[in-house]
Formats: C-alpha cells, sequence, structure tokens
C-alpha cells in the first residue's frame, strides 16, 4: 500500500481549501502535519482526519464538535458515554438539517408560485 504523504499545496488542491482554511486547521490542532523546515507534509492520518472535518462541515458541525469526533476516532478504547454523546449529538444536526430543509422547501413552493402566478400574467 502506497504510504500517502502530500505537500501543503496539494492537501489544499485535494480537499478544495485555501491556504488560510488549512492553516487554521493546524492551528487550532484538528491537523498536525509532519514538519520539513518550512515545508509541511501530510501523512494518511492526517488526510483521513481532513476527510472527516470535510464530512463535518458538509452536515453543519462546528468545529468543536468535528474535534470531539476526531477524538472518537482517534482513541483505541471506545468509550460508550464518548459514542453516546456523539449520538446525541448526530441527532440533534440532523433534526437541525430537516428542519432547514423544510424551510427551504417550503420557500421554493412559495418562489415558484409567485413565479407561476407573474408568468401567467403575461
Amino acid at each position: 500500500m502506497p504510504t500517502t504523504r502530500l505537500s501543503f499545496k496539494d492537501m489544499c488542491a485535494e480537499f478544495d481549501v485555501t491556504p488560510r482554511t488549512l492553516r487554521y486547521y493546524e492551528y487550532i490542532e484538528l491537523l498536525q502535519p509532519e514538519r520539513d523546515g518550512r515545508s509541511r507534509f501530510y501523512h494518511a492520518r492526517e488526510v483521513a482526519r481532513m476527510k472527516l472535518i470535510m464530512r463535518g462541515r458538509k452536515f453543519g458541525f462546528s468545529l468543536e464538535d468535528i474535534r470531539q469526533w476526531l477524538d472518537l476516532y482517534d482513541t483505541t478504547e471506545k468509550n460508550t458515554a464518548q459514542m453516546q454523546a456523539w449520538i446525541e449529538l448526530a441527532d440533534a444536526q440532523m433534526g437541525e438539517l430537516t428542519s432547514r430543509r423544510d424551510q427551504i422547501e417550503e420557500a421554493i413552493s412559495e418562489l415558484q408560485a409567485l413565479r407561476d402566478q407573474v408568468a401567467k400574467g403575461l
């Protein structure tokens, strides 16, 4: 299995993030790249963590929630209380996303009706 080793630039390109974003994730210690002088290199662990960060952002989680998620993946012994807390967090986020979806669907319906009404008047 080839070893993944991405440069800073490659990591930004791979995940379509700005250098500022990647540096911020390092600053808040979500990522810990290997340093060689001024260069940074990201191995498989950091790439996997970045995938989880991006997934968490896509789901709408805060960076602190994502940190807890990453901590869960990093521990060799799975703590039942920690996993239960994560399930509750995920359930709350799913409720939030469902609510947003419902609001968007309602807005789309209203906009469609208004558009159709204006188009009919032409």
